[in-house]
């Protein structure tokens, strides 16, 4: 077939047609988990890109698809966004970010998957998780911007701060939209500063980040029809799994499993 040998050119020498295809598709459907229960999305399309992707474009693509997805969700979702909470985790990813860059020796995975994972289940079940202070929102900010350069997906450390403030169903999904985007944003630089060639997976991106905005929209409606009770029993289950597999990771990683 014809547009099978010209997607085969558009494409880098690692990935099949066919796998190109299942992300285009996996892309939509993670894109429709984001954007109806606020996260789950990109830690699914990081879990399935990992075992097709080399791991040294892994993290700057996953940035790159993530940043559209964020963007479409971001863009459909502009008046719910709460503003005051998305300056200073922005502002603290970025200066997180730039030390994550900078550093030359990586950390133990263990002990970031350790870290992010107990701080997650924190947040979902802890009594603290009532209220944190603002200086809260700065450093979570610069956390997840560090810890993003390292394991990518950190999604539900963003949503666990973002519980903190007890926003409605789509306040949060927006503001977490907009906090994504910038942090996405901040790593994709940093990555293209340290030398990334991007250019061979454009056209891939660039046809993930299309589907995604299809489940986008999907995933909207699903939330509109939601109630904040529902959402917030949503999101405490999703950030459970989340952190008691990033604790699972902990330990197969330090134990070598």
């Amino acid at each position: 077939m014809e547009w099978f040998n010209e997607l085969t050119g558009l494409l880098p020498a690692e990935i099949a047609p066919w796998v190109a295809l299942l992300l285009l598709g996996l892309s939509a459907v993670t894109s429709f988990i984001s954007a109806a229960f606020g996260l789950g999305g990109g830690m699914v399309l990081l879990a399935v890109m990992a075992t097709i992707v080399p791991a040294v474009a892994l993290i700057p693509v996953h940035g790159m698809i993530q940043i559209g997805s964020n963007i479409s969700r971001a863009t459909v979702m502009a008046r719910y966004i709460h503003w005051p909470a998305l300056l200073p985790i922005t502002i603290g990813g970025a200066i997180g970010a730039a030390i994550g860059g900078m550093i030359a020796v990586r950390l133990p995975d263990w002990l970031l998957f350790l870290a992010v994972g107990s701080f997650v289940l924190w947040s979902a079940w802890g009594k603290a998780s009532v209220g944190f202070g603002r200086a809260t929102l700065w450093l979570g900010g610069g956390a997840s911007g560090f810890l993003t350069m390292f394991i990518g997906g950190t999604g539900p450390l963003v949503a666990a701060i973002l519980k903190s403030l007890k926003l409605d169903r789509m306040a949060h999904v927006g503001t977490q939209a907009g906090c994504m985007v910038f942090q996405h944003g901040l790593k994709i630089a940093v990555f293209g500063i340290l030398g990334f060639n991007y250019a061979p997976y454009l056209p891939l991106i660039a046809g993930m980040i299309a589907t995604g905005v299809l489940g986008t929209l999907v995933g909207r409606r699903v939330l509109h029809g939601m109630g904040d009770d529902r959402f917030r029993m949503a999101l405490t289950i999703l950030l459970t799994i989340f952190g008691a597999r990033l604790l699972w990771m902990s330990a197969s990683s330090f134990f070598n499993l």
